[in-house]
């Protein structure tokens, strides 16, 4: 009986462990619409291009990320962002979305402090 419930114990550690933990990658992030061209809803919302592949993501708001239609925002520009998720039904299903500073942009130009 131990040693059954040893390989069963061993089994369990080992299924645990082969499971492949999401990883945090550097993407594009845009507007699927505005910047992607990407077509089957109306309105602007966010999408993510992963190794050349366009994916409206579930779980990354569009409106949290400031103005989607400054001159900086995703309805304008395509950005990076850094994310952790997956693809499910050809949609990126975002466990985190971190969108990245502009490069070249300093955010204190034109300020006095």
């Amino acid at each position: 009986m131990k040693k059954v419930i040893s390989i069963l114990f061993l089994f369990v550690c080992l299924s645990v462990n082969a499971q492949e933990k999401p990883k945090t990658q550097i993407v594009e992030a845009s507007c699927g619409q505005c910047q992607f061209g990407m077509k089957g809803k109306a309105g602007c919302d966010t999408a993510v291009r992963i190794d050349g592949k366009t994916y409206f993501v579930d779980g990354a708001d569009i409106n949290h990320h400031g103005d989607a239609h400054a001159a900086d925002g995703m309805c304008s520009t395509i950005r990076k962002a850094e994310v952790v998720g997956e693809v499910k039904n050809d949609r990126f299903v975002a466990t985190s979305f971190k969108l990245l500073p502009v490069e070249g942009h300093d955010p204190h130009k034109g300020h006095n402090h």
